[in-house]
């Protein structure tokens, strides 16, 4: 889960949305997705394979609304790899600055900015391409297309790895904070944007960090290998979310107590500026390597997570088949591995890290929308369907998760931009196109979900 929305978008959430008071932020986000992955682990332990979002949905609610999910994690695959990829060079660019090589902005930072006031992307002066954002997203598309295998291990010495970077940001910072800095806590609303500042910006703050609570669902893909899904399945999904608040909430307060949060406005590797405002040189340097390595393994997670969703659904016959076919060699799903890798490069080259993060956000949020929907409806529908986790709650008082859920993540998305909110269902409006045109002429499995559910049960369905 820590990633991104921490390393990342962070300093905008305080610099041009709530200020000290992200901290508040981060909680909400946090309790958000709790909600949000309560109604999942209820979806991912109805069929007996694990998968992802789009199989389960698939397999309980039917072809169309599975055909949504999967577009929309489409969006949120590759634009998040390209909001990681920003970061990603800024941080590389921090790094050398550090150990005084100085890097022209010119070919490391995007040469488009987002304009908060006038809602329209602006050309920035002087930069002309993102290099290293491009660069890292190329060389892990080749190797992607090679063969790279996720490791189990390899995976946890990550994690183990990001955990250690923001502690020792955490105690390591923590001496440099200045009282001074969290006045006021809650900054003004002065422009008349409600976004910008005031109770507004704290929620609109809460859309862009939720990017910070993306992953909990590795937990549930897991699930049916778990020995006791009802008392595993809460401890490893709340216990994660809450450690991740709580380390969320430390690095908000210190990386808000150590500067003042305007110097993070415009900030893409927050935490790198946080550590040089402490003026310790060594402290800069571990945070930077840390997050380095972090977002590395994000950005190939997402590019690998983006391709398996293009195989699966052109195995099910909603794509071209031309997406299902494995390389002669290195027997990977190259085609969608190299296109995935070509958009999202550009876009990382191109686009600033909060254009990306916002449409990422809405698209999860989305998402997870429709997974609670899904939990009540199915609950009605289909009593019959074994669930070894079920939302917790005695009698009726079990729907207050996803109808609670539902309407959080009804606000996180409204309370975007309008312009992100536009690109978002204009980009599942040209799925919608996609689908009436191509899969459901095309379609391999009977698009009535109980026939999809067994089809999963079969394991016919593409799993991810």
């Amino acid at each position: 889960i820590i990633g991104t929305g921490i390393f990342v978008l962070s300093g905008h959430a305080a610099g041009q949305n709530a200020g000290p008071a992200v901290i508040i932020s981060f909680i909400i986000a946090g309790f958000a997705s709790a909600l949000a992955a309560l109604s999942y682990s209820e979806l991912a332990t109805m069929i007996p394979v694990a998968g992802s979002a789009y199989t389960y949905t698939y397999a309980t609610m039917g072809e169309f609304v599975a055909w949504i999910i999967g577009w929309d994690l489409i969006l949120e695959y590759a634009v998040g790899a390209a909001t990681v990829a920003v970061g990603w060079s800024a941080y590389f660019s921090k790094f050398f600055a550090a150990c005084g090589v100085d890097f022209s902005n010119s070919w490391t930072a995007p040469p488009l900015a987002w304009n908060e006031t006038t809602q329209a992307v602006t050309v920035q002066s002087g930069q002309y391409f993102n290099l290293p954002g491009f660069l890292i997203i190329t060389i892990l598309t080749i190797l992607l297309v090679i063969g790279i295998r996720e490791s189990a291990f390899v995976n946890n010495v990550i994690v183990i790895l990001k955990l250690v970077v923001v502690m020792i940001f955490i105690f390591g910072a923590a001496k440099w904070i200045n009282p001074a800095n969290y006045d006021p806590f809650v900054p003004p609303n002065t422009t008349g944007d409600w976004h910008e500042f005031g109770v507004g910006g704290i929620f609109a703050a809460a859309q862009q960090i939720f990017f910070a609570y993306i992953g909990f669902d590795a937990v549930t893909t897991a699930a049916m290998e778990s020995k006791d899904p009802p008392r595993d399945l809460p401890v490893g999904i709340i216990g994660s979310l809450v450690i991740c608040t709580v380390l969320y909430i430390a690095t908000a307060v210190v990386l808000t107590g150590v500067a003042n949060y305007t110097l993070y406005a415009n900030d893409p590797a927050p935490i790198a500026t946080a550590a040089g405002a402490t003026g310790q040189m060594w402290l800069q340097i571990i945070v930077t390597l840390g997050a380095l390595a972090g977002l590395t393994s994000v950005i190939l997670i997402l590019l690998l997570g983006q391709s398996r969703i293009f195989y699966s659904m052109a195995k099910d016959g909603l794509l071209p088949s031309t997406f299902a076919k494995l390389h002669p060699r290195f027997r990977t799903p190259y085609l969608p591995t190299i296109i995935t890798g070509l958009v999202t490069a550009i876009l990382g080259a191109l686009f600033p890290v909060d254009l990306l993060g916002n449409m990422t956000s809405v698209g999860t949020l989305l998402a997870f929308f429709l997974v609670h929907v899904g939990v009540l409806i199915l609950r009605f529908t289909r009593p019959d369907i074994p669930r070894p986790f079920k939302v917790p709650g005695p009698g009726l008082s079990w729907m207050i998760v996803p109808i609670l859920g539902a309407a959080i993540s009804v606000l996180l998305i409204a309370v975007s931009d309008v312009t992100t909110i536009w690109r978002v269902f204009a980009w599942m409006g040209i799925g919608f196109i996609v689908y009436f045109s191509f899969g459901f002429w095309h379609s391999k499995i009977n698009t009535d979900p109980y026939s999809a559910f067994e089809a999963a049960a079969t394991q016919e369905i593409a799993v991810l």
